[in-house]
């Protein structure tokens, strides 16, 4: 999406319900209107999926035992996604940091050692810090963002959070072969880090053909959800 000041990407679940597409519009429409924050850091550290599992609590007992067949040297800590009373009693039981969404930690503070951000459905970098600010927990940034444009703002918001002592991610598989602004401009991790950069990088004319739909089904159905989000906002 182009703005009066630059771009912004607009790229919730398809099945997103009008509030969490509005949020997502919010994300979208900030870089190119109001800007994100100052970063405190010029780059952000990119972590090893593999150091971050993310477990569903279905089952407290079941998600206790597969925590417990982890090699805890090779863990950072676990995500745990699912309510928040079951994550808080897997949380007692184990000895390995947990993290949560930010929208879990919301319902109960204690049910987590870090919150887990996401700049898109929390509508937006500034929203996602005052978010963490009322946590008041360490956080991390799981990038939601399908391109670099997207990505840029979840660089964004870990290079603007005050502390960061967690690794944020993952970069997607897809980005060396189809993003779609230019490869210089591409936001692929160097020794580890991704740097924070004040707006977004414009789309490659080029690469944006390479990827335009063509289906009319595909294309009313995303018009229609971002007609839903601009309503909701």
């Amino acid at each position: 999406m182009e703005g009066p000041q630059g771009w912004g990407e607009f790229s919730p679940p398809p099945d997103a319900d009008d509030a969490l597409a509005a949020r997502w519009l919010t994300a979208a429409m900030e870089p190119s209107t109001v800007g994100w924050p100052d970063a405190v850091r010029g780059r952000v550290p990119v972590g090893d999926g593999g150091r971050r599992p993310v477990v569903d609590v279905g089952d407290v007992d079941t998600a206790v035992a597969a925590i417990g067949r982890l090699d805890p040297a090779a863990v950072e800590l676990v995500e745990l996604t699912g309510r928040a009373g079951d994550v808080k009693a897997v949380r007692r039981r184990v000895g390995v940091p947990i993290a949560a969404d930010a929208a879990l930690l919301a319902t109960d503070p204690d049910c987590a050692d870090v919150a887990v951000l996401r700049c898109g459905a929390l509508g937006g970098v500034r929203r996602a810090l005052r978010r963490a600010e009322r946590i008041g927990l360490p956080s991390l940034v799981t990038f939601t963002g399908a391109t670099s444009i997207g990505l840029a703002a979840d660089v964004a918001l870990a290079a603007a959070l005050p502390t960061l002592r967690f690794g944020c991610g993952p970069v997607p598989d897809w980005l060396a072969d189809a993003d779609v602004v230019s490869a210089a401009r591409s936001l692929l991790p160097v020794d580890g880090f991704l740097p924070a950069a004040p707006m977004p990088a414009a789309p490659d004319p080029a690469r944006l053909r390479r990827f335009a739909v063509q289906d009319p089904a595909t294309v009313a159905r995303w018009r229609e959800l971002l007609r839903r989000a601009a309503a909701a906002r």
